[in-house]
């Protein structure tokens, strides 16, 4: 692919990731708005495929896709008691409008002033050898951290979805 991404694929995934989005926000059965979480995040992907950025796309559909996305159902499933828990009411409220057009107003603002540089490319490119390397070496702690709070935060959730039943 050439320098410049393909514009056709760009918009087709652009707006499936922005519409999956929407559609988590205004889905109002929560299973639903994870599936679509789901799709948004191999979107993402697909635009990682789009910069030739293929281990991005790898690792966002291996952690996001995969293990967020089966960690947030697993959650959501094991916390309903009732069909009818899953089932959230849609509040479209003018504070949440307010806060959103804030949010939009300030990143168009982000991006109008931002003047990118170009930082001086690196005399030896690192490899995934070296990403590795450093990945189990420098960042081993705080990934073990992370799995240890997901397992406390899964383990919560089973206990929170079998009590109460006395």
């Amino acid at each position: 692919m050439p320098e410049q991404v393909a514009l056709v694929p760009f918009l087709i995934l652009a707006i499936a990731t922005l519409g999956g989005g929407v559609m988590v926000v205004l889905s109002r059965n929560v299973v639903h708005a994870a599936f679509w979480l789901l799709e948004v995040m191999m979107a993402v992907a697909g635009l990682f495929m789009l910069l030739s950025a293929g281990f991005l796309a790898l690792v966002q559909v291996m952690v996001y896709a995969g293990a967020v996305s089966v960690l947030v159902l697993f959650t959501v499933m094991l916390t309903l008691r009732r069909r009818e828990d899953a089932i959230r009411s849609l509040d479209l409220s003018w504070s949440a409008a307010g806060i959103a057009l804030a949010v939009l107003v300030a990143a168009a603002a982000a991006i109008a002033s931002f003047t990118p540089t170009l930082p001086a490319a690196p005399v030896v490119t690192p490899g995934v050898e070296a990403f590795g390397r450093a990945l189990f070496t420098s960042w081993a702690l705080p990934f073990e951290i992370s799995s240890v709070i997901l397992l406390v935060a899964l383990v919560g959730a089973v206990w929170w979805a079998g009590g109460g039943e006395k």
